[in-house]
């Protein structure tokens, strides 16, 4: 990697010569501007006003304009030869825990490099002693005509550099943060801690940038004469919150989808019904002695609905008994007549059967009796 600056790092009376890195680096798609009409390029020229002519780089220089307007030349040589000891050093003025320092203030990252063997002891030593307090380094540096403000820490088994912004290029935040009156349930806040418990957390390694990977598809098909890929039509009514619990709910709901802890029927309903409805979470559980709060002498809200819902519930199960109980008596009804007509009708048959036998038995006789007769006014 190519050094950007040379110095050395003031350590009391140590001196460690270094080579500064940049430790970072940008992957960001840059553009040309074009003249819209036949795609010529637009380029700036730097000329110079009294003369009406382009200069060269070497002819430019620096200068400071006054408030009058008055421009004051500033050479490199007057900047490298002013009477500040970060002039070539990055000084070290004090060792601070690490959660001292506000993220806000942090700016661009370096990699401090060893300048060459004699520096690697006393780079070495610097950077175990940071690894052993368990502290950050503040110093004070001069960069690209200005004096700066870092803060040294340990990276694996290097030692970077954070430039700070001074205390005073941090913007006051009286007219950003919102209106103190509004407030928060505590029902909101559960449902919060819900989400961000079920979110979870993630590799930083893992994320990327979805965006610059999208202007380099769309580079791509430009190039190759393709059609460009579109994004997607959003679903209607997206991005309107109405229901700041009903959208907490909604969101943990369709966090535990996605990472696969939805329960089967709910997942089932949301395909078979389109929408799903939201789901409220459980309460969490509390004493059987605990009263429930009351605000202005009146029980709450979310008290009110759950004594509506059991009265909802105690009525439709009275009118199922009822219902049961009605279909149990027609039941027996059913079973008691069918009984009784097969009584009846097995009565009637053993009736009819004995007529039938006794008008048999009549007849019987009095053919007997008839031939009898015969008998005897034959003899």
């Amino acid at each position: 990697m190519r050094s950007i600056w040379n110095g050395a790092i003031s350590f009391g009376l140590v001196s460690i010569p270094i080579k500064l890195v940049n430790a970072t680096e940008s992957h960001s798609i840059s553009f040309r501007q074009i003249h819209t009409d036949d795609g010529g390029r637009i380029r700036y020229r730097k000329v110079c006003e009294l003369e009406d002519r382009e200069v060269t780089t070497p002819e430019i220089g620096k200068a400071y304009e006054d408030a009058d307007g008055t421009l004051i030349p500033i050479t490199d040589e007057d900047l490298a030869s002013l009477p500040i000891p970060t002039a070539r050093t990055i000084e070290i003025v004090a060792f601070v825990p690490a959660d001292r320092i506000d993220p806000l203030q942090m700016d661009t990252a370096y990699y401090l490099s060893a300048n060459g063997v004699p520096a690697a002891k006393p780079y070495t030593l610097l950077r175990e002693a940071l690894k052993r307090s368990n502290k950050v380094a503040i110093a004070k540096f001069a960069l690209r005509g200005r004096e700066r403000l870092g803060m040294l820490r340990v990276v694996d088994d290097v030692i970077a550099m954070h430039g700070l912004l001074w205390p005073d290029e941090i913007r006051a935040t009286d007219e950003v943060a919102p209106d103190t009156g509004v407030t928060v349930r505590e029902q909101e806040l559960d449902l919060a801690d819900a989400l961000m418990d079920t979110l979870g957390e993630v590799d930083l390694e893992d994320l990327h940038d979805d965006y610059r990977e999208a202007v380099e598809e769309l580079i791509t098909a430009k190039a190759s004469g393709v059609e460009a890929p579109s994004m997607p039509e959003r679903e209607a009514g997206g991005g309107k919150v109405l229901d700041l619990m009903a959208a907490l709910e909604k969101s943990v709901r369709v966090a535990k989808e996605s990472r696969g802890e939805a329960a089967g029927g709910e997942a089932g309903a949301a395909e078979a019904g389109g929408e799903a409805e939201v789901t409220p979470l459980p309460a969490r559980r509390k004493s059987a002695r605990t009263a429930p709060k009351e605000v202005g002498g009146k029980k709450s809200t979310s008290t009110k609905r759950t004594a509506a819902r059991k009265t909802t519930a105690q009525k439709s199960a009275a009118h199922k008994s009822t219902a049961q109980k009605s279909t149990a008596r027609k039941s027996t009804s059913q079973k008691t007549a069918s009984g009784t007509a097969s009584k009846s009708t097995s009565k009637t048959a053993k009736s009819t059967g004995k007529e039938a036998a006794a008008k048999k038995t009549a007849a019987k006789k009095t053919a007997a009796k008839k031939t009898t007769g015969r008998k005897r006014a034959s003899a």
